[in-house]
């Protein structure tokens, strides 16, 4: 039995992560999604996620706790992390996974997240 790997997609925009679930669906990932980090932080921890795809900028707090929260959440899961954000507003190291500077194009993003689950 072929497992399909999951793929929790965290980002304030609605039209974005429809994009990004067709194009992992089409792929053969199962996708969970939250609108916001604090949404996206009990997901992480209960369904433990091949990779988490998170856009940075759909953090609210004033200091970024929450994408610290969500960081923390896939390295205590062992689970890789793509980050999505304007650099000058990224802060810290990706310890597993990639940062990917906006504004991006989805091929090299898909191909980035296609070389992390392969590595799972």
């Amino acid at each position: 039995m072929i497992v399909s790997p999951r793929v929790l997609i965290v980002d304030a925009s609605r039209e974005s992560r429809e994009v990004l679930r067709m194009l992992l669906q089409i792929r053969g990932a199962t996708t969970l999604e939250a609108d916001g980090p604090l949404d996206g932080l009990p997901l992480a921890d209960s369904f433990h996620p091949d990779l988490i795809l998170y856009d940075a900028d759909s953090d609210s707090s004033a200091t970024g706790a929450l994408t610290d929260e969500l960081r923390q959440a896939a390295s205590r899961n062992n689970t890789p992390i793509v980050i999505l954000g304007k650099a000058k507003h990224f802060c810290g190291e990706v310890q597993t996974g990639q940062f990917v500077a906006k504004p991006y194009h989805y091929g090299p993003l898909i191909r980035k997240i296609d070389e992390l689950l392969a590595a799972a």
